[in-house]
């Protein structure tokens, strides 16, 4: 279903109408007692049991499922989506709700298990040659599914890539894909240590707490934050961190997309720590999936978040997990 350019009101009632169709397909002829649109799609009640379709951003529904969830006192719960349905499989596998993933194919509909997130790829051999250069001019040097990038208190300015036609391996500048290629333009293929470090010099200026607001401190927020309790960990009770990728790679640096980090506390327990801002009614299924990629059910589960975004409902989404969280607002 396109829904470019379609009235909210129409999207949200044409998905409604969807999902009562599909229930009623394959659950039998079920009226609805309770129906209501969502941000992500739609979610209805009938007969003990709830059905969520999800149809925007289906990596990032769950969240908003078990939220309408959570305030309806929902036990038995049915999710729908066309895409992404392993993930949203593997993430409700950590809560203490019955639910059901249902991959969505036109009318058709199939029962979905959670799969393991496919393990990071390795570093592709000359990238990790960049990486002194990186560091002399004062980037953190970030690796994340076999990307190696620089990231200026949580921006990324470069990273290192490998032509598409020449196989050459090249280090790109700039904050973004067209920044990169605007760079390159100007400067070649090859920077400097000189010319990174005058482009880290600009952004860190930038990127300092307590800065006048820029485009350069609107990205990218959340990895500022881990940048932040990477150099103080006791603010989160631990003894040391490093950034680590999540469970999927992050489709671009414009979506705010929660980030993680990995440590142990001083009695020597691994902590896998979540970092978002704003309030993201998906952190907590993410962070399941930090959990899951990463630890073990010894480890603690650590979601941090500005002061001002501990909410309510994050709260009670960390109620529903199976493993323990703490929420930390800095």
């Amino acid at each position: 279903m396109s829904d470019i350019g379609m009235d909210p009101e129409l999207k949200a009632r044409l998905y409604g109408i969807k999902l009562v169709a599909l229930v009623r397909e394959h659950f039998g002829d079920i009226e609805p007692t309770d129906q209501i649109g969502l941000s992500v799609g739609a979610a209805m009640t009938a007969n003990s049991a709830s059905w969520v379709l999800i149809e925007d951003k289906p990596e990032r529904g769950l969240g908003v499922a078990l939220a309408w969830a959570s305030r309806h006192g929902v036990r038995d719960l049915h999710i729908l989506a066309s895409a992404e349905t392993t993930t949203l499989a593997r993430r409700s596998s950590g809560f203490n709700l019955s639910i059901t993933v249902w991959h969505v194919d036109g009318i058709t509909m199939t029962q979905v298990q959670g799969e393991p997130a496919p393990r990071e790829i390795d570093v592709t051999p000359g990238h990790d040659l960049f990486i002194n250069t990186i560091t002399d001019s004062g980037a953190d040097v970030i690796v994340e599914h076999g990307v190696v990038t620089g990231e200026v208190r949580g921006l990324e300015v470069c990273r290192v890539v490998t032509d598409a036609y020449t196989g050459v391996h090249r280090l790109e500048v700039g904050v973004g894909a067209h920044d990169r290629e605007a760079f390159g333009m100007m400067h070649g293929d090859t920077p400097t240590t000189q010319s990174l470090k005058r482009i880290v010099d600009v952004v860190r200026k930038h990127r300092t707490p307590g800065a006048d607001p820029h485009p350069l401190n609107r990205l990218g927020a959340e990895r500022a934050l881990r940048t932040l309790v990477l150099e103080q960990p006791e603010l989160v009770g631990a003894r040391s961190l490093s950034a680590v990728a999540s469970a999927s790679p992050r489709p671009n640096l414009k979506d705010p997309i929660p980030c993680v980090a990995l440590g142990e506390k001083a009695d020597g327990q691994r902590v896998v720590t979540v970092f978002s801002t704003g309030i993201d009614l998906d952190v907590i299924p993410f962070a399941v999936d930090a959990l899951l990629y990463h630890a073990n059910l010894e480890t603690e589960l650590v979601v941090v978040v500005p002061k001002r975004d501990v909410s309510p409902v994050t709260t009670r989404l960390v109620e529903m997990m199976k493993h323990p969280a703490r929420v930390v607002g800095i």
